[in-house]
């Protein structure tokens, strides 16, 4: 036998030896319902989390962010079916990329009220609707202390032995008030606690504008003054002159918010919304301070 021949039989034993080597070295072929991967989901890993009885959530959440090599044979659905795998997880077995519907964009906060806008919520108190040459603007009308500082029919009621009435009066320090506008249009809001029952900060214990008079005050020297009072010999009475009531409407927008239009266009002048409840606290021969509400109209402009 020659040489040659030898050798085939040993280079044949080579080449095996060598294909042996190579494919014990190289990494094992996926196949369906497997992978080499730890972290690749397959059937089994999923008959697995069903098993460990995972919440349905959780294991859906681990499909959509994992990779996935899932055999989904009609064979390999049958064996996940008799595992207990619901359809839920199947169908996303099917679709393992997609997301759970969106509820849609974040809701805008709502924009902040408008402090112009009689609409919008207040604080409780009476607010004055002007409108301006930078636009239509809601103004405050801060509580101003009144005092009964003077009275005025005294003579008279003495020389007819009590039957001329004697004014009391509510006095106002400075000649003006603070608030002042020239919108001769302008109309009012009053927005009042429904819990309390009242304009929480001045403490009247009133629910409507229908126990408020709008008054017209008269200007005396460096006071403003109006009557709230009068009495004789035989009996007081409270309330304001006829003459310097100023006519209102009144209509409720809202639970504890009413709008107020004077009756005829205000002239310009000092005026003060008092209300009925406090200006029956004067008594004859009493001091007593009180709270009313005051403007001012300017000529227009």
């Amino acid at each position: 036998m020659s040489r040659r021949l030898l050798f085939i039989p040993f280079l044949l034993v080579l080449i095996v030896s060598l294909a042996s080597i190579v494919a014990a070295q190289a990494p094992p072929a996926a196949t369906p319902g497997g992978t080499a991967d730890p972290n690749t989901l397959t059937n089994k890993s999923i008959i697995e989390m069903v098993a460990a009885k995972l919440p349905e959530e959780v294991i859906i959440t681990k499909i959509q962010i994992s990779e996935t090599n899932f055999d989904l044979s009609t064979p390999a659905l049958v064996e996940l079916n008799s595992s207990g795998v619901s359809a839920n997880i199947v169908k996303a077995m099917m679709m393992p990329k997609s997301t759970p519907p969106s509820a849609g964009p974040p809701e805008e906060p709502p924009p902040p009220p408008d402090p112009n806008d009689p609409n919008s919520v207040h604080d409780s108190g009476i607010y004055v609707y002007t409108t301006r040459a930078s636009g239509k603007k809601m103004i405050l009308l801060e509580p101003t202390v009144y005092t009964q500082g003077k009275s005025g029919g005294t003579f008279a009621m003495a020389m007819t032995y009590g039957i001329a009435k004697m004014k009391w009066k509510a006095v106002v320090r400075n000649p003006r008030a603070n608030i002042r506008f020239s919108d001769a249009g302008a109309v009012f809001y009053f927005y009042f606690e429904e819990t309390s029952a009242g304009l929480s900060h001045a403490g009247f214990g009133t629910s409507t504008p229908n126990e408020f008079t709008l008054l017209r005050l008269d200007v005396k020297g460096d006071t403003r003054e109006t009557v709230v009072m009068k009495a004789n010999a035989f009996g007081s009475s409270s309330g304001t002159e006829d003459k310097a009531n100023v006519p209102f409407t009144s209509t409720k927008i809202a639970p504890g918010v009413y709008k107020v239009v004077p009756s005829a266009p205000l002239k310009p002048g000092e005026y003060a919304f008092i209300s009925a409840a406090v200006s029956t606290a004067f008594a004859p021969g009493a001091a007593s301070a009180n709270r009313l509400f005051d403007f001012g109209v300017n000529p227009p402009e």
